[in-house]
């Protein structure tokens, strides 16, 4: 439902309410990048894709940890 970046992280919030966040220094493209880089993301049903950073990060990801 929602999408949304700060300084250190990348937040999700799904149409129950539910959030996930995944934290930039776990995904060294996403740490090193600028905010306009972050910023230039597309969305699809599965994740969210950064094309010119060449990174994916899965929904299912920010719920399910290893």
């Amino acid at each position: 439902a929602k999408v949304w970046l700060t300084n250190d992280a990348v937040w999700i919030e799904l149409h129950n309410g539910q959030q996930g966040v995944e934290r930039f220094t776990d995904y060294p493209r996403l740490l090193n990048a600028d905010e306009s880089q972050r910023a230039d993301y597309s969305l699809s049903h599965f994740g969210i894709h950064w094309p010119k950073l060449d990174e994916d990060l899965s929904f299912d990801g920010f719920f399910y940890k290893s």
